[in-house]
C-alpha cells in the first residue's frame, strides 16, 4: 500500500435514507409477490398508516400509487429491460432486488421523474431494505436502463411485429403472451384495435359512483363533487364519474351506502337485466353469486321501484356480509344467504330474474387488477369452466318459465363467454337467447348480438360480458 493511501482518510459511512414514498411502494410489491395480495386492497391501509405516521399528503400518496400500479402493469416490459442489463437469468435475480429494480426502471421509463433522482432515490431504497452490497447491483443495473429511454429499449428487446406479432405485442404493452391471443381472439379484427386494447388496460381507470336509485341521485353526487370534481357517466343514467383524485369516501352518499363505488359496466350488467322484457308476475329477483354486493345494491335498489324482492345469495360467509352491508337501507324487501349456487336452496322455478355474475379469470379488470394478468394461467380455465357451467344451469332451473337469467362474467375469454353460454344452451335446451344490445340504449359498439361484450378501450368499462336469456321450457 503506497504512503499516500494509507493517508487517504477513509470515507465515513453515511447512513441511508430512508424515503416514505418508496418505502411504501417497495412494501405493497412485496405484498403483492410474497402473499399473492392484491395492490387495490394492500394499498389504502398502507396509504392509511402512512398519513398517520409519515404525515403523507395528497402527492405523496399520488407518487406511491403511481409508483405500484405502474410497475406491476408494466411489469413484462421492465423484466424484458432489466434482463437486458443483468448478467444472470431474472429468475436467480432475488425477488425484493427485482421488485427495487422494477421500481427504479418504473421512475426512469415510466415518469418524468429526472433520471439522477430515479437512479439516486431507487440505491437509497435498496441500501434500507436490501444492504449496501446488493445496492451496488441496483445501482450498475439501473445506470444501464437509463442509457434509453423506453422507445429505445423496446426496440432492442421486442421481436419484430412481422416475425412474432403475438410476442411484439406481449413485450411493448406487458401482458403474457397467452393473455394476448386470447383478448385477440375474442376482439377479433387486425392490429390496431388488440393494440388499443392493450394500451387501454395498462392506463388508469376512472372511479365511477352509482347512485342507487330510491336512495341518492346523480344530482346528489354532482352537486357535492361540483362541475370540476364530477362527471356525469357515459351510459349508465345512475353513474357519476370522479376527476381525477377524487376521494369517493369524503362523500356523504358513499359513506352512508346510498351510493358505491362501481364500473360503469358492471352498473349496464345490472340495469339490462332489469328491464329485460318479461311476460307475467316480476316480483321475485335472485343474485346468485352476490359477492361482495355492488350488482346486489342496484338490483336490490331498482327491484324495491317495482315492488318486487331480492334474494342475494353468495358461497362464501364473509363476502356474504359484505353483501349484507352493501344492501343494508334498501328501501325494498330483500334476503341476503351464505349458499351455494351450484347446490342451491331454492326451488327451481322460484324467480322472475335472476343474475349470476359468475367466478372468471378477471382479465376483464386488468386495469384494476395489474398483477392479475401476472398471476393467471392459461389451465385456470379449465377449473372455472365446469363452474361457469353449473352456475348457469342452475340458474335457468331458478327462473320460472318465461323468467330472464343474465350470465355474466368480468372477463372477455371466449371460453369463458360465449363457449359456455352455447353449451349450456346446446346440452340443457329449455331456454332461448334474448338480444341484450337495446337493453343498452346509446352504448356504441356492441357487435352482432344477441350476447354483449364491453370493452375498456371502446367503452371505457371493464371488459364486461352479458348473456340474457329467457326460460321457455
Amino acid at each position: 500500500m503506497s504512503e499516500q493511501s494509507r493517508r487517504r482518510p477513509s470515507k465515513p459511512y453515511r447512513r441511508p435514507k430512508k424515503d416514505p414514498v418508496r418505502m411504501l411502494a417497495f412494501e405493497a410489491l412485496r405484498a403483492v409477490d410474497e402473499r399473492d395480495a392484491y395492490a387495490n386492497l394492500v394499498l389504502p391501509p398502507l396509504l392509511r398508516k402512512a398519513r398517520e405516521k409519515e404525515g403523507f399528503d395528497g402527492r405523496d400518496a399520488a407518487l406511491a400509487t403511481e409508483l405500484v400500479y405502474g410497475t406491476l402493469r408494466r411489469q413484462g416490459t421492465y423484466d424484458a429491460i432489466i434482463a437486458a442489463c443483468v448478467d444472470r437469468p431474472l429468475r436467480e435475480v432475488d425477488p425484493p432486488v427485482l421488485d427495487v429494480l422494477s421500481l427504479g426502471a418504473h421512475q426512469l421509463l415510466g415518469t418524468r421523474i429526472p433520471t439522477h433522482a430515479a437512479v439516486s432515490a431507487s440505491v437509497e431504497l435498496a441500501r434500507v431494505v436490501l444492504g449496501d452490497g446488493r445496492a451496488k447491483f441496483v445501482n450498475a443495473v439501473l445506470r444501464k436502463i437509463a442509457q434509453h429511454d423506453l422507445d429505445a429499449w423496446l426496440e432492442q428487446v421486442a421481436p419484430p411485429y412481422d416475425k412474432d406479432a403475438e410476442d411484439h405485442l406481449a413485450v411493448v404493452h406487458s401482458h403474457p403472451r397467452w393473455v394476448v391471443s386470447a383478448l385477440w381472439d375474442a376482439l377479433g379484427g387486425g392490429r390496431a384495435g388488440i393494440e388499443d386494447l392493450l394500451e387501454a388496460d395498462n392506463e388508469r381507470p376512472e372511479v365511477t359512483l352509482v347512485a342507487r336509485p330510491g336512495r341518492s341521485t346523480t344530482a346528489e353526487l354532482l352537486d357535492v363533487l361540483g362541475d370540476e370534481a364530477g362527471l356525469p357517466g357515459r351510459w349508465s343514467p345512475y353513474a357519476v364519474r370522479l376527476a381525477e383524485g377524487g376521494e369517493p369516501g369524503a362523500i356523504d352518499a358513499v359513506r352512508e351506502g346510498r351510493a358505491g363505488v362501481q364500473d360503469e359496466g358492471s352498473q349496464l350488467v345490472a340495469i339490462a337485466l332489469a328491464n329485460a322484457p318479461l311476460d307475467g308476475p316480476d316480483a321475485r329477483w335472485l343474485d346468485g353469486c352476490a359477492g361482495p354486493g355492488g350488482k346486489a345494491a342496484l338490483l336490490g335498489a331498482l327491484a324495491a321501484e317495482r315492488g318486487a324482492a331480492l334474494l342475494a345469495s353468495e358461497k362464501q360467509p364473509h363476502r356474504a356480509r359484505l353483501v349484507d352491508r352493501a344492501l343494508t337501507g334498501n328501501p325494498g324487501p330483500y334476503q341476503v344467504i351464505a349458499a351455494d349456487g351450484t347446490r342451491p336452496p331454492w326451488r327451481p322455478g322460484s324467480f322472475d330474474r335472476v343474475l349470476v355474475d359468475v367466478p372468471c379469470s378477471g382479465l376483464g379488470a386488468l386495469r384494476r387488477r395489474p398483477e392479475a394478468r401476472w398471476r393467471r394461467r392459461p389451465e385456470d380455465l379449465d377449473s372455472f369452466a365446469p363452474l361457469q357451467r353449473t352456475l348457469l344451469t342452475e340458474a335457468l332451473k331458478a327462473a320460472r318459465v318465461g323468467g330472464v337469467v343474465g350470465y355474466a362474467t368480468c372477463s372477455p375469454h371466449l371460453a369463458e363467454t360465449r363457449i359456455v353460454v352455447d353449451d349450456v344452451l346446446k346440452r340443457h335446451g329449455g331456454a332461448e337467447l334474448i338480444d341484450a344490445r337495446p337493453l343498452m340504449p346509446g352504448v356504441p359498439a356492441l357487435g352482432d348480438g344477441p350476447d354483449v361484450q364491453l370493452w375498456p378501450h371502446l367503452h371505457g368499462t371493464d371488459a364486461m360480458y352479458l348473456a340474457l336469456l329467457r326460460r321457455t321450457a
